[in-house]
C-alpha cells in the first residue's frame, strides 16, 4: 500500500532520536506535572514531523547515491516505491500538523525548531560533506532538541545537561562515521558518504576516547552540580553514574567487536544489555528524583 510506503519515508524509527526533547522535563522534576508533560509531548510530536520533512528532503537529495547503497536503496524513493512528486507533496502536507502545534508553543520553542530545520538542509545539502564539522552538526541537532524541550515547558537547563548532551551525541555520530568506515572496506567508498575519504579508523576512535570521556564526566558532574542538588533535594542522582559508564562502554563494544553503530536507534531497541541498563538508569533516576514528590502526594 501506497500509505504504508510513504510511512515508512518518514523514518519512524528515528524518532527515538526525538526522546531528547524529554530530558529537561526529567530533570525538572516535573515529569508528573500534566500540563507540562502534556506541552513537553507536543514539542516532541513538532521535532518527529520536522525531523521526518528532513529525512524526506534528504532522500530526494540523494536519491541517486541511495541507489548504489548495499541498505539505502531499499528506502522508498530510491527503490521507486514512492516518485519524488509524491514525497515532495507529503512533505508539504506535513507543514499543517506541524504549524498547528507551534501555535500552542512558546515563540521560543517555534525559532528552536526553526534553527534545527534550517541547519539540517544546510547539513542535507552541504555540510554532510565537511570533515568534523559533519559530526558537531549532528551534535547540534541533539542538543536543540533538549534546547527545545526546556523552551516547551519554560524552564531553565544546567549547562552540564547542555554539555553532556554535546559530547553524548558526538559519541554517537562518531560512532556511526566508524561504522560506515567498516562497511566501507567491503564496498567501493565512493558509493559511501563522500565525507569518509577523510576519516580513519585510527582518527575516529581518538575523537571518540573523547567524546566518552566527555561525556562520563560531563554526566558525572551534572549530578553533583549546585544546581541538581538544589532541585532535588540530594545528591545521590551521583549514584547513576555507573549506568551510563556501562552503557557507554558496551556500545563502544558493540562497535569494535560486532561492527554496530550504523544504525544508533537499532543498537539500543535490539541490544538486550543496553535495554536493561537504559532501563535501569531510567528507574533509578526516577525513584531518586520523584521519591520525595511521590511520598508528599501518598503520605
Amino acid at each position: 500500500m501506497k500509505i504504508l510506503k510513504l510511512i515508512k519515508l518518514l523514518r519512524p524509527k528515528q524518532w527515538l532520536k526525538n526522546l531528547f526533547v524529554f530530558a529537561p522535563i526529567l530533570f525538572a522534576g516535573q515529569l508528573l506535572n500534566m500540563h507540562l508533560l502534556s506541552k513537553n509531548f507536543q514539542a516532541f510530536i513538532a521535532f518527529c514531523i520536522a525531523s521526518s520533512i528532513v529525512y524526506i528532503i534528504n532522500d530526494i537529495a540523494d536519491i541517486e547515491a541511495d541507489r548504489n547503497h548495499k541498505k539505502k536503496r531499499f528506502r522508498p524513493l530510491a527503490s521507486g516505491e514512492v516518485t519524488v512528486k509524491e514525497a515532495v507533496i507529503f512533505a508539504a502536507l506535513l507543514l499543517i500538523p506541524a504549524v498547528a502545534i507551534l501555535l500552542f508553543l512558546d515563540i521560543t520553542f517555534t525559532i528552536v525548531v526553526s534553527v534545527y530545520f534550517v541547519l539540517n538542509v544546510f547539513y542535507t545539502y552541504k555540510l554532510k560533506h565537511v570533515v568534523i564539522l559533519d559530526v558537531f552538526i549532528i551534535s547540534i541537532g541533539f542538543m536543540l532538541r533538549v534546547v527545545g524541550g526546556a523552551a516547551a515547558i519554560g524552564v531553565v537547563i544546567s549547562s552540564w545537561m547542555i554539555l553532556t548532551t554535546i559530547f553524548l551525541s558526538l559519541f554517537l555520530a562518531i560512532s556511526k562515521r566508524r561504522a560506515e568506515l567498516t562497511l566501507s572496506e567491503n564496498e567501493n567508498i565512493e558509493n559511501q558518504r563522500r565525507v569518509l575519504e577523510h576519516y580513519d579508523k585510527a582518527f575516529v576512535d581518538q575523537m571518540n576516547t573523547v567524546a566518552v570521556t566527555g561525556t562520563i564526566i560531563c554526566y558525572a558532574l551534572y549530578t553533583v552540580s549546585e544546581k541538581a542538588v538544589s532541585t532535588f533535594h540530594t545528591d545521590n542522582l551521583i549514584y547513576t553514574t555507573p549506568f551510563v559508564i556501562y552503557g557507554m562502554f558496551r556500545y563502544l563494544y558493540l562497535l569494535h567487536k560486532k561492527n554496530l553503530g550504523e544504525s544508533p536507534e537499532q543498537i539500543v531497541t535490539k541490544d538486550i544489555s543496553l535495554i536493561v541498563i537504559i532501563f535501569l538508569w531510567s528507574l533509578v533516576s526516577f525513584a531518586i528524583i520523584y521519591k520525595p514528590r511521590i511520598l508528599n502526594i501518598f503520605f
